[in-house]
């Protein structure tokens, strides 16, 4: 059963991921790193896989935010690519559904607005949050319809690696909220809790935060890093 997102507003999303080449990749492992961020106050998490989120719903009763890490060749995007990954996402239901939504074609040179067309067609009623990198591709995937649009990518693309979301008091993320009327999910180097509370204090309906908090071997790596 779909978990009300409107407890999302105002809050902290943690992200739990761990990819095949990081140390902890487990479905098992995220199910308690999700406990673990239930317990310090989250009160959504982000996760990727149906194996893990599946094993996060088994442990925690909070809303999910759904995505499904794919490389394709004939693609750069790789947050839920293609309906496939759509398809399997939606065994587990996630409460939201995010995907790649820059202006880079998808495998098979689909483009995002068709893309967006037949999810809506195959699942008229599930929530879509769009993942961005810069604010034209927020305010196009605004007009398509998605009901969140996310700042994830930003600086994460070839075109907006020199956008960096915390500049500026977070200017990029200000022009966003100023210009669509779909609620604004804050994602991407927020890495301290005083940027958190920042971008929900300009308008933000929540925040993700990942690295930060269930990646210990970069939060490793900056400690060490100073010492050196």
């Amino acid at each position: 059963m779909k978990k009300d997102i409107s407890t999302l507003e105002g809050k902290l999303i943690v992200s739990c991921q761990a990819l095949e080449t990081e140390p902890l990749h487990s479905s098992f492992i995220m199910g308690r790193m999700a406990i673990a961020a239930k317990e310090g106050g989250a009160y959504g998490i982000r996760a990727n896989s149906v194996e893990d989120i599946g094993e996060i719903k088994d442990k925690v009763n909070l809303p999910i935010i759904g995505i499904i890490k794919r490389d394709y060749q004939d693609s750069q995007i790789y947050i839920t690519p293609t309906m496939k990954e759509v398809d399997e996402l939606m065994k587990v239901e996630p409460d939201l559904l995010a995907v790649d939504a820059t202006n880079r074609l998808r495998p098979s040179n689909l483009t995002l607005d068709d893309f967006y067309k037949q999810i809506r067609d195959k699942y008229p009623d599930q929530s879509l949050l769009a993942d961005c990198s810069t604010i034209e591709e927020a305010i196009h995937a605004d007009k398509l319809g998605f009901d969140f649009i996310g700042t994830t990518l930003v600086g994460y693309t070839d075109y907006s690696k020199n956008l960096k979301i915390e500049n500026n008091d977070f200017e990029i993320i200000r022009t966003i909220l100023s210009k669509v009327k779909g609620k604004v999910i804050a994602e991407g180097n927020i890495d301290t809790p005083q940027k958190a509370k920042r971008v929900i204090e300009i308008g933000c309906y929540s925040v993700v935060v990942g690295s930060a908090i269930t990646r210990p071997q970069l939060i490793t790596k900056k400690f060490a890093e100073a010492l050196n």
